[in-house]
């Protein structure tokens, strides 16, 4: 054979090598409409286990190549409509046509970047997520975060009035939930104390994501319970033209009215944004009255500006926080004593007002790396946050305002996270972060004598086995926090601690999965509960610190099964928590009399440390019976003791039921629902017991979709019967039941 036949016999070999190798991968494509069937322009479509995002042309067309054969989930993101997923084979050489059709809508938020630090659907996450979007968010209209998520599955909300509710996840609270914007501490005092609110504003918020179970891995010991991140915009990317909204919402029971909006311009690479949100609320209607004091008020806004290139991005913004909110019958505990009613047939009479005005100022830069080439990590990300927080307890008596106590809160935090290149079957992340709180509190209720400094300092890696049908997760994160107090009668004192966890996703059957996770988690005392010393209204306690206090210890155990198609989505849970040192305040009888120590009229506790267990299970199903009528159901209880002394610990939700049908047309959805609630009787010393009740509700909306451009209408007519109900995790449930009778109107205006 001759070398040119030979030359010419290898050159075709090698072409159909090649193109039988390239064979081997397939391809999807298709499109992403909206409405009418209206193209959707620049939405992200994610194949989420290769990390790859393409985005659709002006004609909503996307087209994903060289995807090796396997089982992908593809996402579709684009802000302000419900993220969709679906599940896919991909076999060698296959070209699959996926289309999708997004919606504007209160159910089936599908998408989750809290649970694993990087972008997700919630069925693929190895912990159970609620994820929230805006209209339902905008359906809720509250002030506060706790009214928006306290019909979540596994999520109640304690609270000291409308204006201060905070979420209870699987009744863990205070330090152990904690409360995140964009993925950052909000600087707030809002865990110690059931009159702190939450200086954050729902309606300006893209969705709330709830993380159910330990997420100290990626977020440190104070979320040894749960994380909420509330997310205005995880996007990295730039757009050219407008995006933006507008908001209004109106509501009967509290004459509520509240405005936002929030406006994008982007230039080539850069980005403008700005946002104002400003809410109104009066005093609320009962069945027995309205509750004085109950009105509530606020303003937030903010701006920023971001560049964003191919390989690396940078952002800056700056945003604010102002609000005024009362503190119902907080005068009946400060004023010595007075017998309160167990569930008053009547409200009793207050001749002076306790207010809570509330201001926050945030500066956070945010930065990162992405599409890295020949590194160990193909992204980084990265931000600095400084948050200068201030509340007055403002005490008002013959109209005279006069400031009773200061609380200051300083705190600057830093976090990176670099993102792996994936190496075979393996992927993940790790980091560090850290943040330098100061804390002082100056007036009548001085809790704390002198400025106290806490610093905190963690490493951390969360790591991916992915084997097509089954996945394992594995991490650990090493924390110190210290602090340090200005007055030389505290001790300084340092904590250090290490958490861990593994957990297996095995995949059952298409659509359907097995997850178990064991973590073994650690919670640093928070400076409150060492140093706290005196009357404390707002957790209606006269508190003692205590400055022996230990790390706690969590062992935990979840199994989730879930499965996802096109017409089923359900995911049922069993959780149980074993926590040795477990902190939690310890009534006092120093005299041995049988009775409760009472000082400045509150009853007398201290920080004290024991064993308790959590056990709990939750079902969430949502089902589509065919195009116009679909329903949902979800239940969910928990029990919580303590072990040695036999002692149910306090504000433990009751068990709780939530069942509804979703009737559809075109861009029209009512959802009548009913609510239920338990007896709760297993209480703790001092607990009043709180009746069962049931509720019922109707919400819907209405969207009006084009190609660039939706309006969407709400309603939400709660407690339809009027019922006089009881919220177990309120400190004043006795004298304040929950609202009456009434109805929230929404309408926004989204353009894209």
């Amino acid at each position: 054979m001759k070398l040119t036949d030979r030359f010419l016999l290898l050159t075709v070999f090698i072409f159909l090598f090649s193109v039988a190798v390239f064979a081997q991968n397939g391809k999807i494509s298709g499109k992403v409409t909206y409405g009418d069937k209206s193209p959707l322009h620049d939405a992200a479509v994610q194949v989420t286990q290769l990390k790859r995002t393409v985005t659709t042309n002006e004609e909503g067309f996307y087209e994903i190549t060289d995807v090796p054969a396997g089982r992908y989930t593809i996402l579709v993101h684009l802000e302000g409509f419900t993220d969709q997923t679906k599940i896919v084979d991909v076999t060698t050489g296959a070209n699959l046509t996926l289309d999708f059709g997004l919606q504007i809508s209160s159910l089936k938020e599908q998408v989750t970047v809290t649970a694993s630090g990087t972008e997700q659907s919630t069925f693929d996450s190895f912990q159970t997520v609620n994820s929230v979007g805006q209209a339902r968010i905008t359906e809720k209209a509250a002030t506060s975060i706790g009214e928006v998520l306290e019909t979540e599955t596994g999520v109640a909300k304690r609270s000291f009035g409308v204006g201060s509710s905070r979420p209870v996840i699987r009744g863990f609270d205070g330090d152990r939930v904690l409360i995140l914007q964009d993925g950052v501490r909000g600087g707030s005092v809002g865990s110690q104390s059931g009159d702190h609110g939450e200086p954050i504003d729902p309606l300006s918020a893209e969705r709330i994501e709830v993380v159910k179970g330990p997420g100290t891995l990626l977020y440190g010991s104070n979320a040894l319970g749960g994380v909420v991140n509330v997310i205005s915009n995880d996007e990295n990317e730039a757009h050219t033209g407008f995006r933006g909204f507008a908001t209004a919402v109106g509501g009967t029971a509290d004459k509520q009215g509240g405005l936002a909006g929030g406006l994008e311009y982007g230039f080539r690479n850069w980005l403008f944004r700005g946002n104002y949100s400003a809410q109104r609320s009066g005093d609320y209607n009962t069945p027995i009255g309205k509750i004085p004091n109950s009105a509530s008020r606020s303003n937030t806004g903010g701006v920023g500006v971001g560049y964003y290139a191919d390989k690396a991005y940078l952002s800056g913004n700056y945003n604010f926080d102002v609000r005024r909110y009362g503190i119902p019958f907080a005068a009946l505990f400060e004023g010595g004593g007075e017998e309160r009613p167990a569930f008053a047939d009547q409200l009793p009479f207050v001749d002076e007002e306790i207010d809570l005005r509330q201001r926050r100022h945030n500066f956070r830069v945010n930065g990162g790396f992405r599409n890295l080439e020949n590194s160990l990590v193909s992204g980084v990300q990265y931000n600095l946050d400084y948050s200068n927080y201030r509340h007055k307890e403002i005490e008002t008596a013959d109209g005279i305002d006069q400031v009773g106590t200061i609380f200051d809160n300083k705190t600057f935090s830093y976090r990176s996270l670099f993102e792996q290149n994936q190496y075979k079957q393996l992927s993940g992340r790790f980091g560090f972060e850290g943040f330098s709180r100061e804390y002082q509190v100056n007036g009548a209720e001085q809790l704390v004598e002198g400025k106290i400094k806490q610093d905190s300092l963690s490493v951390f890696a969360l790591e991916e086995l992915n084997f097509e049908r089954v996945k394992f997760q594995f991490g650990g994160r090493l924390e110190n926090n210290r602090y340090k107090a200005e007055n030389p009668a505290y001790l300084d004192r340092s904590f250090t601690g290490f958490s861990g966890s593994v957990g297996a996703n095995i995949a059952l059957w298409k659509g359907g999965a097995l997850i178990a996770n064991y973590t073994n988690s650690y919670r640093a005392p928070a400076l409150e509960e060492l140093y706290n010393h005196g009357p404390h209204i707002g957790n209606v306690t006269f508190e003692i610190g205590n400055q022996s206090l230990k790390n706690e210890r969590a062992n935990g155990f979840d199994f989730s099964l879930r499965h996802l198609s096109d017409r089923f989505r359900i995911t049922g849970d069993v959780y149980y928590y074993n926590i040795n040192d477990f902190v939690f305040l310890a009534y006092r009888d120093e005299n041995a009399d049988g009775d409760i120590d009472i000082e400045d009229g509150l009853p007398v506790a201290r920080y004290e440390q024991a064993k308790a267990r959590y056990f709990g299970a939750e079902l969430s199903a949502d089902v589509t019976f065919n195009k116009y009528l679909g329903g949902f159901l979800s239940l969910d209880m928990v029990r919580a003791r303590l072990v040695d002394e036999n002692i149910n610990l306090p504000r433990i939700p009751p068990a709780r039921a939530r069942v509804g049908l979703d009737f559809r047309y075109e861009g029209l959805s009512v959802r009548p629902e009913a609510v239920f609630a338990a007896d709760q009787n297993r209480i703790y010393p001092l607990e009043t017991r709180t009746p069962g009740y049931g509720i019922i509700n109707v919400a819907g909306s209405y969207t009006i979709g084009r190609q660039h451009f939706a309006h969407i209408f709400t309603f939400n007519a709660y407690n339809l019967t009027d019922k006089l109900y009881r919220n177990h995790l309120s400190f004043i449930k006795e004298l304040a039941p929950e609202i009456g009778r009434g109805v929230r109107f929404g309408y926004t205006v989204r353009f894209f």
